[in-house]
């Protein structure tokens, strides 16, 4: 039933979704000005990343009648982490928030599931399935044509005083450059940096460990004692995983004396944080960014039931690892509740910026400003992971840290989770992630309008097509004027 349902519905949906962008006049007609360098053409923007964040960026530009071009390292279908090393069963937000659709609904999720599987299966539904949200997004570039390409790895990103940002490229054995005017990095949780492990990590054989967003097998956990790191939503689904895939036991090992238990973040949800957050001062935002932080999110309630739904599972609270070593074979980790003993150990650690992960950032990241760079936190109110935040302009531009060092700059723009403190949560969850993508398409057509604004004046003086011909009326003459005495 499913199937025939999909056969005809789809094509419907498909079909209505053209009919609301004709009505809309949707697609823009392109109207930025074409731009070379030494004969070379340049593309309008360059989005790294073909991910939710920039499919959404892509669909925002092409609106506007804007070039853009996505590269992506994965193959085509496995972009962001759905696919791929996510491990939940589902995603954590309401089933009913419209993501990425930029305001069409014929471009939501649940357009796109009623077309799927029916009315009365998307009523039944509680949250929705992580690799369904995988095939609406895989739907979602192929409805749009949005031009991406896979398995193509940006290794440096160069910024020039001249207008363009210098791109190389790798793709299979080639490399190759592109230029762009602009770049986006819509480049996911870990956009700037990496999955971050503490210090005594290093201390263990690296094969004896992972962390919970590195791509596992998790079969070879099959009668191992796992020990996993954390508290949150990724080390509930990183510890069921293994249970599920025949681990003998698991050990979550908590700092915190008890699990948070209220989404502190998803109680400010409103559109006017979302629209106002990025116009507060810095002061206010700090406090919002460091609040939410320090009060951490509570893992999904489903997921931690997936966890503890297993008879050897042990949620050890109160228990922060202090260090760790080898012994016999075994890892021994040292907590001030005693030693806890496993055979592979994964991290739930969350992630940070760190530019010396990530070499294609090399050209920009002395340049950088941060938010360390220029905001002192009250005392108490301290957090490393906001100080190395970039410190981002209105159109998440990256800004220099000492002014016109490195000049073109600007033209990097950061739309990934570390843009959170400076802009909000608009630039990689899914309930904001159509506003912030606009703010950002938006900012860009300013930017590119701007540049070009002696080619769009002489363009307006040269156009000539007459509305009047000449022949829609006639001359009268005054003689029915009162005479001037």
């Amino acid at each position: 039933m499913n199937a025939a349902l999909s056969a005809g519905a789809l094509p419907a949906l498909e079909a209505r979704l053209r009919e609301d962008l004709s009505r809309l006049e949707l697609p823009a007609r392109r109207w930025v000005v074409p731009r070379q360098h030494q004969g070379r053409a340049m593309i309008d923007v360059v989005i790294v990343g073909g991910g939710m964040a920039g499919l959404t960026t892509a669909a925002a530009l092409k609106f506007l009648g804007i070039e853009a071009l996505i590269f992506d390292r994965s193959p085509a279908g496995f972009e962001g982490p759905w696919a791929t090393t996510a491990r939940m069963e589902t995603l954590r937000s309401p089933k009913q928030l419209t993501g990425p659709a930029l305001g069409l609904a014929s471009l939501t999720f649940r357009a796109w599931y009623e077309a799927r599987f029916g009315m009365a299966a998307w009523a039944e539904l509680d949250k929705i399935d992580r690799l369904h949200w995988m095939e609406y997004l895989r739907w979602y570039r192929q409805v749009l044509g949005l031009p991406v390409r896979n398995e193509h790895c940006v290794e440096a990103i160069e910024p020039h005083a001249d207008g363009r940002v210098v791109l190389r490229v790798r793709h299979a054995e080639q490399v190759f450059e592109v230029l762009a005017r602009r770049v986006v990095l819509a480049t996911g949780r870990d956009g700037l940096g990496g999955s971050w492990v503490p210090a005594f990590a290093q201390t263990l054989p690296r094969a004896r460990w992972a962390h919970s967003a590195d791509e596992l097998d998790y079969a070879r956990l099959r009668g191992q004692r796992v020990a996993v790191v954390g508290g949150g939503s990724s080390a509930m689904d990183v510890a069921a995983t293994a249970l599920e895939a025949g681990a003998r036991g698991g050990d979550l090992l908590v700092r915190r004396a008890d699990l948070p238990r209220i989404n502190k973040g998803k109680g400010a949800g409103s559109p006017g944080m979302t629209h106002g957050y990025h116009g507060l001062p810095d002061a206010w935002k700090w406090r919002i960014r460091q609040y939410v932080n320090r009060q951490q999110t509570p893992p999904p309630h489903g997921s931690t039931l997936r966890v503890s739904r297993h008879p050897n599972a042990r949620f050890n609270l109160g228990c922060p690892v202090l260090e760790a070593s080898e012994h016999d074979g075994a890892l021994h980790l040292r907590t001030p509740k005693g030693i806890c003993v496993a055979d592979f150990v994964i991290f739930s650690t969350g992630f940070r910026v760190n530019f010396d992960s990530r070499p294609e950032f090399s050209a920009l990241a002395p340049h950088l400003r941060l938010w360390r760079d220029r905001f002192e936190p009250p005392v108490g109110d301290e957090d490393d992971e906001l100080a190395e935040s970039p410190d981002l302009g209105p159109t998440f531009e990256f800004q220099e840290k000492s002014p016109g060092v490195c000049p073109g700059l600007s033209r990097v723009h950061c739309f990934c989770y570390p843009a959170v403190l400076s802009h909000g949560a608009v630039s990689g969850d899914i309930p904001a992630i159509s506003e912030g993508a606009q703010r950002l398409a938006q900012g860009l057509a300013s930017l590119l309008f701007q540049e070009g604004i002696d080619a769009h004046f002489a363009a307006m003086e040269r156009y000539a097509e007459p509305e009047l011909l000449g022949d829609e009326w006639q001359p009268s003459d005054s003689s029915h004027f009162i005479p001037i005495r």
